[in-house]
């Protein structure tokens, strides 16, 4: 069994406020401690992307602020003590400072952050 707190996970995304930190924790399994500051738009770096949206599903708890997420079908606001499930398709963008922790699958969840390292060093 394996356990991590937010300290203890490294970081895989950093800068502008944004914070990303990701660890396996075991049955293709990875947690992500997240803070996005308000006015964050991760849209821009998931162009290039199959609709240019995270097609990683994502099931968590939003700890602090407002999320709206965009989807193909719309958008969808999630606030301050909900828990969710985002599935492939969607592109955040902050509201308001946002913490939340998720659970996702390591293998699809690698090749999101993989492309959003790529598209910020341009």
């Amino acid at each position: 069994m394996t356990a991590t707190t937010r300290n203890d996970t490294p970081v895989a995304i950093e800068g502008n406020g944004v914070e990303l930190r990701t660890r396996d924790i075991g049955g293709d399994t990875s947690v992500s401690f997240v803070h996005l500051p308000a006015g964050t738009d991760m849209g821009p770096a998931l162009k290039g992307m199959t609709d240019d949206l995270c097609q990683c599903p994502h099931w968590g708890y939003l700890f602090s602020g407002r999320l709206k997420m965009r989807t193909k079908d719309g958008d969808h606001v999630y606030e301050a003590g909900e828990a969710f499930y985002w599935p492939p398709g969607h592109a955040p963008e902050a509201l308001e400072d946002c913490d939340y922790v998720d659970f996702s699958p390591t293998k699809e969840y690698t090749e999101v952050i993989e492309h959003v390292k790529a598209a910020s060093r341009g």
